[in-house]
């Protein structure tokens, strides 16, 4: 397909321009010490390319993505040589150079494994810190609660999720705060979605049994019935006023030696922690954020209270597959010594740092590698680039059919969140990658 007229010239041009730049400034990357600035710049710029949301579905792509994998070669090859410099010129340092050529001299391979010690796999002692700092916060909360409410019938509370079992990418910057709450196995039925006049397989709800035998008041979680169901909402408002707006923050803050904060008016209970003292903390950039998120346990199903999941209806709980998907990834890999989990973190430390792909989330990239895994046996260490890329392919045709089933409930579509726009966008830069990989790991 051939571009018409000026509009067509002007696209073409800052399709080129964009990559030309991008690869410029990954190859003084090393000089600059604002690297983290100049990428995200760079994948701005090219993010700019996609801006319209039917530019692939004309078909322009073909065209653009051309002279982008033209122009990105040609600068590359451009980073490998050495210019001839006057002796009057000064030299660059040595040790810049082999920094400075990398991109070139690099295989796939060892691209990915350079990207997944830089990028995807975060430093122990930064891990065990934001572990550490967590812990105490969950210490502090549960001691408040079981002083103020002492009737309120709670587990051990305890941190979960991707802190937790090392999925965690780019930076130790978030943690989540289990919070069980127990309820009478006589009292109280979980329904499946399916059983619900919702049909959602994750909106499950929490039904009261036998109130006229047991009638209302006999469990100390009546209080948050509503139409004789256990409202998450409710629960949610609960824990908003007895822990955010109660808590004296600013005496734990001084315990800790951090600023603790609350982050108010989400639908969500979060605390914001940065180190260090109140005027330390307001000039760093480092900050921890933790989510308590009330659940109900029966078996290996985990219900949580998540409205901002379940709107609009207040008494639907959500059914977390994040369990089932992370022990399927750690059987398998354990099974064959494989490299899925390491598959996984790459391509959300790809997604995170990359604006044009940053709202796909963990749980479409988890189930892409699950389902892969059916269909493919070697996930050697040494086949880590053939699956990335073959992961890259499948998530294209994932986007151009605009449905991800779940690998537990194939009913549920994981892709369902995304706009129209932002599919083209995803589908205009994974299209690139597909000539030049590298693009995704700078």
């Amino acid at each position: 397909m051939n571009f018409q007229g000026v509009g067509g010239a002007a696209l073409l041009g800052i399709a080129t321009l964009a990559v030309k730049r991008f690869i410029e400034r990954a190859g003084r990357a090393a000089e600059d010490e604002k690297v983290e600035q100049k990428m995200a710049e760079s994948w701005e710029e090219l993010s700019r390319v996609s801006a319209s949301p039917t530019m692939i579905r004309k078909g322009i792509e073909g065209v653009v993505l051309k002279h982008v994998a033209k122009a990105t070669r040609q600068q590359k090859a451009d980073l490998c040589q050495t210019p001839e410099t006057s002796s009057s010129e000064v030299q660059p340092k040595p040790e810049s150079k082999p920094k400075r050529i990398q991109l070139c001299v690099l295989s796939l391979q060892e691209r990915l494994q350079q990207y997944c010690s830089t990028r995807a796999v975060l430093p122990p002692e930064e891990v065990q810190r934001a572990q550490s700092l967590a812990l105490d916060i969950c210490t502090e909360i549960q001691g408040f609660l079981h002083s103020r409410h002492p009737d309120m019938p709670l587990g051990e509370m305890s941190l979960g999720g991707s802190l937790l079992d090392d999925l965690q990418v780019v930076s130790a910057d978030h943690a989540c705060l289990l919070v069980p709450l127990q309820l009478e196995g006589s009292l109280w039925r979980l329904i499946p979605g399916e059983e619900t006049l919702l049909t959602h397989p994750l909106h499950w709800m929490v039904r009261r049994l036998n109130l006229e035998y047991f009638p209302r008041g006999r469990s100390y979680w009546d209080r948050y019935l509503v139409g004789g169901y256990l409202s998450a909402e409710a629960v949610v408002n609960m824990f908003s006023k007895a822990v955010m707006e109660t808590v004296n923050w600013p005496v734990i803050s001084s315990t800790l030696d951090c600023l603790v904060r609350p982050v108010l008016g989400g639908p969500d209970l979060r605390l914001e922690i940065r180190p260090g003292s109140e005027k330390a903390a307001e000039s760093c950039d480092q900050h921890l954020f933790i989510s308590v998120l009330p659940i109900l346990r029966e078996g290996d199903v985990v219900l949580t209270a998540q409205p901002e999941l379940t709107s609009p209806w207040v008494n639907a709980w959500h059914l977390s597959l994040y369990p089932w998907e992370t022990q399927r990834l750690v059987q398998l890999d354990t099974a064959d010594d494989g490299c899925r989990r390491q598959t996984v973190k790459v391509l959300k430390a790809v997604c995170r740092l990359n604006p044009a792909l940053r709202a796909l989330e963990a749980a479409p990239l988890t189930n892409l590698v699950l389902h892969l895994s059916d269909s493919e046996s070697d996930w050697s260490q040494n086949s880590l680039h053939v699956r990335f890329q073959q992961c890259i392919t499948e998530l294209i045709g994932y986007l151009e059919q605009g449905v991800l089933h779940s690998y537990f409930k194939p009913a549920v579509n994981l892709l369902s969140n995304l706009s129209e726009d932002q599919v083209d966008q995803m589908g205009f830069m994974l299209y690139c990658a597909i000539s030049e990989t590298e693009i995704l790991l700078i």
